[in-house]
């Protein structure tokens, strides 16, 4: 498995990789997966360690090792994928599954504080093998070229700051996956967090600081759904405008953007309201606002990187100020509870972590960006 660093890993000012990111928000995945719902914590009166040498379960289902094994998988390809730009495969292989067997180990040895969760050296024996195949495949997919021609692309593509940009935008459809109020609206807050304030302040003089609504919030109307829709699909848009140079590459992106966006929405609604209504959510105003998001992606393809990432601070100003401004609807409170209490692609809720911050991040990605923070960081590297 060993080879020599090909010179694209080695050559100075090559692009900082956003499989290290990408790797970070697989392990906050796996620490939030595997302790929740995080309450209870207590000494059970027994060893922390003591599921190493337990006889093993005489119960377990395909999902439990599906799960075990996928849910650690694309944490040992994205650890790996790191380390091959540096180290040779071996060591680099090495180094991901023992980081992911490691913390493995750390998350079965905490949920022994967890009433209501069991620690298991299966589940330790299966995330460590996970681990192990997703590294091999990072291995196999850059013996092969993959890796090389992915870094080839990316130049033809993308500008050599672009890792904070290519990082928000794959995660962008997984955000989707959450279900939201509005379609392609991240980031709608302020009821929720108005409500948990309350609730934290309750019984202490502090509950009177907080401001009085005259009125309730009132749903959106049309109109205001239509932009909330135009301004999240063309939000990503601009943003890789940000690290995209030329007009045809730009009007490919947002086609494909839309794309994503529209097949993400459509995975959501089956997911959370059953495949006979994966279409559901597309009903006029939201067919209106994604052709204005087509019409805008078309008008700006000229705009400078400067100018598009301004332009994305003002499209996500406006779109959170719409979209918080309009409670959800009882039917939608009750499927967040469905999903929030769910597995597997839900991850007991934590997709909608990405669905509630992605907007903010991408709002201090911007900011970072407009002060030139992030093509200083890039030059040093």
């Amino acid at each position: 498995m060993d080879r020599r660093p090909s010179p694209s890993r080695t050559a100075p000012g090559a692009h900082r990789t956003t499989a290290w990111p990408l790797a970070l928000a697989a392990i906050c995945l796996v620490v939030y997966a595997s302790l929740y719902p995080f309450a209870d914590w207590r000494n059970q009166g027994i060893s922390p360690l003591r599921f190493l040498t337990a006889p093993l379960p005489k119960y377990w289902t395909g999902f439990d090792v599906g799960i075990n094994l996928l849910g650690y998988a694309p944490l040992g390809f994205l650890l790996a994928l790191s380390a091959l730009r540096s180290q040779r495969a071996f060591w680099a292989i090495s180094v991901a599954v023992v980081s992911s067997g490691l913390l493995s180990l750390s998350m079965e040895t905490l949920q022994s504080y967890l009433p209501s969760r069991v620690p298991s050296n299966v589940d330790l024996a299966l995330n460590t093998l996970g681990a192990w195949l997703g590294a091999c495949c990072a291995w196999a997919l850059e013996k092969v070229g993959v890796v090389d021609r992915w870094s080839r692309f990316r130049v033809r593509w993308f500008s050599q700051d672009a890792r904070g940009a290519l990082v928000l935008l794959l995660l962008w459809p997984l955000a989707l996956l959450f279900p939201a109020s509005v379609p392609m609206g991240l980031g709608q807050v302020f009821e929720r967090l108005e409500s948990a304030l309350a609730e934290a302040l309750a019984d202490t003089p502090f509950l009177e600081w907080m401001p009085v609504r005259d009125m309730e919030l009132q749903p959106l109307v049309p109109m205001a759904e239509l932009l909330c829709v135009a301004l999240g699909a063309l939000i990503p848009c601009l943003l890789g405008y940000c690290v995209i140079r030329t007009r045809w590459k730009r009007a490919a992106f947002s086609v494909a953007v839309l794309a994503v966006g529209i097949a993400a929405s459509a995975l959501s609604a089956a997911l959370s309201y059953g495949p006979q209504h994966a279409w559901a959510w597309l009903d006029v105003p939201v067919q209106v606002g994604l052709g204005l998001t087509a019409v805008l992606a078309m008008l700006l393809l000229a705009v400078p990187r400067r100018g598009a990432a301004a332009l994305t601070l003002l499209a996500l100003a406006i779109h959170l100020g719409l979209l918080n401004q309009a409670p959800a609807d009882p039917y939608f409170a009750q499927t967040l509870q469905i999903w929030e209490q769910g597995r597997f692609i839900r991850f007991y809720g934590v997709v909608q972590w990405l669905g509630w911050l992605w907007p903010y991040a991408a709002m201090l990605h911007v900011l970072l960006r407009l002060s030139g923070r992030e093509r200083a960081q890039a030059a040093e590297t």
